[in-house]
């Protein structure tokens, strides 16, 4: 029997018509129940078991029930389906659906692990504070960047982390330019504080003013408290020293991470976040995106569920790294990106313990973040890594011809040049992007071509670039080996990589010794004279 959408709508709301007393004001009830695209299809039959959990679950229409809710179930794609209700049972009554999310969460759960599905996690109120929409819609009325809630969040956080005392928690946050409002007891000790950014009002011009436990659960008074309850010391060290002096912590504590227990365990992981937002408000220009995003992924991981206690050996360590390098950006300014090479490997390698550490206590929501922060960190050390091999190489850089190498420096083979460093040097402002790209290895293997005819690939890397502008390009990658092929053909060098190619030193054949440097004039396209390896004069 063929129906319309409007008889199945007058079937769904009919028990609503008949309601002796007042109808609820919002009488249909909307759920959709999505797969990602990893899973496998589910059958119909499996659908509608899965609908009819649901609904049982969010006490819509209970198992055995009589008289219960009407609803209906549709499927118009293969990996998710849509449920509609009415709230109105046919008896006349309500139903009750206190804490009907929480409930249907928990029978999901269940059909992950009955139809062998990814298995994702139950809230264990560790989560961030996430922007409203009316805050998300505000900041885009007023061009900002992001909501003030996130904005207010980030500075708090990165305050609590540096600071070793209250009244340098406070000195900070009103150093970093927002409103700081406490609150006093009446017996003078200071209760809870709330903050504001300025600028920021409601509909009656007031400012708007947000605690610290609505920006995060680790944010409320109490929890900054913790964090300089027990005090650490730390040595005096040289502000050129002290990288290396907090990476020889971090290290260390990686063999004491959780080595007390749970609760110890937990308190450990949250100094590790703490240190790693101050290495991000410290971290060098190339890499401070990198540590950023990684502080950000990290902050649930520094929440681990249940007591945390902040004696351990590892917090204390973790502490003081904070303290050392926050120190350092004081005293010296912005890290060096080589002097902090050592320091975020070390970083990178107490993330993974804390990953390992979660696992084992089957924190599924903190071990994920911790996995998110770490692939962020092993990217900001490929990037440092690449910055120093860049410097070596200009160090002890193949004199041009007819000048003698500098006294005391190595020469470096070009073919032994990490092309990560070649983008740093050549491309700073798009290197993250072109690092990140699915097309940069095409574009490293056309760097190495390039560096095989003698020429200095950063060089010719910012020629090429320097032809258009690249902000258009869906790939930037894609745009600069392209361009690269073209620089090839013109200079009559060899175009593919794939057999052994000249070494930029030998004799003999059709490849004598060539010069370095900057790239000579380059034909236009289309000149197809003085075809082969270019010669040295």
């Amino acid at each position: 029997m063929a129906a319309a959408i409007s008889d199945l709508a007058l079937l769904l709301d009919a028990p609503v018509f008949a309601m002796t007393s007042k109808p609820p004001p919002k009488h249909v009830y909307h759920v959709a129940v999505r797969n990602p695209p990893e899973d496998r299809q589910l059958t119909d039959e499996e659908w509608g078991r899965v609908a009819q959990e649901m609904m049982h679950a969010a006490g819509i229409a209970r198992h055995g029930q009589e008289r219960a809710c009407r609803w209906v179930a549709i499927r118009h794609a293969d990996d998710h389906i849509h449920i509609v209700a009415t709230r109105a049972r046919e008896d006349g009554r309500q139903p009750n659906l206190r804490q009907d999310i929480v409930r249907m969460h928990a029978a999901a759960r269940n059909f992950e692990v009955e139809f062998g599905l990814r298995r994702l996690v139950d809230g264990d109120h560790t989560a961030r504070r996430w922007p409203k929409t009316g805050e998300t819609e505000k900041a885009v009325r007023r061009g900002l960047g992001e909501p003030v809630r996130e904005t207010l969040q980030r500075t708090v956080r990165e305050a609590a982390a540096a600071a070793a005392s209250e009244e340098e928690f406070f000195a900070r946050l009103t150093a970093a330019g927002v409103r700081v409002n406490r609150r006093v007891a009446p017996d003078g000790n200071v209760t809870g504080y709330s903050v504001a950014l300025p600028g920021d009002r409601d509909q009656g011009q007031q400012p708007v003013f947000f605690s610290g436990a609505r920006l995060a659960p680790d944010l409320s008074l109490p929890r900054v408290r913790e964090r300089w309850a027990i005090a650490v010391s730390v040595p005096t060290v040289a502000p050129a020293q002290m990288w290396q002096e907090a990476e020889r912590r971090v290290r260390a504590a990686a063999d004491h991470l959780g080595a007390g227990g749970l609760h110890e365990g937990a308190g450990d992981v949250a100094a590790l976040g703490d240190l790693i937002v101050v290495a991000a408000v410290a971290s060098p220009h190339l890499v401070r995106g990198q540590l950023r995003d990684a502080a950000f992924e990290y902050e649930r991981a520094s929440r681990a569920p249940g007591d945390r206690r902040l004696e351990g050996q590892a917090r204390s360590l973790y502490r003081e790294s904070a303290y050392l390098v926050s120190r350092s950006a004081a005293v010296a300014g912005r890290a060096d990106t080589v002097a902090a090479l050592g320091f975020l490997v070390a970083l990178a390698t107490a993330v993974e313990a804390a990953q390992r550490w979660h696992q084992a206590q089957q924190h599924r929501a903190q071990a994920e973040a911790s996995g998110k922060a770490g692939r962020l960190l092993r990217e900001a050390v490929e990037v440092t890594a690449g910055a120093r091999a860049a410097r070596e190489y200009r160090a002890g850089r193949r004199p041009a011809a007819g000048r003698p190498p500098r006294a005391g420096r190595a020469v470096a083979v070009s073919g032994e040049r990490p092309m990560a460093g070649v983008v740093q040097e050549a491309l700073p402002g798009h290197a993250r992007a072109i690092l990140a790209d699915p097309a940069w290895p095409a574009l490293r293997t056309r760097l190495v071509a390039v560096a095989e005819t003698g020429e200095d690939p950063a060089e010719v890397l910012a020629a090429v670039a320097a032809r258009r502008e690249l902000g258009s390009a869906d790939s930037v990658a894609e745009v600069l080996t392209w361009r690269l092929y073209g620089w090839s053909r013109e200079r009559g060098a060899p175009t593919s990589t794939t057999g052994k190619s000249p070494s930029p030193t030998s004799t003999g054949g059709t490849s004598g010794p060539r010069k370095t440097g900057a790239p000579g004039p380059r034909r236009p396209p289309g000149d197809e004279q003085r075809k082969g390896p270019r010669r040295a004069r």
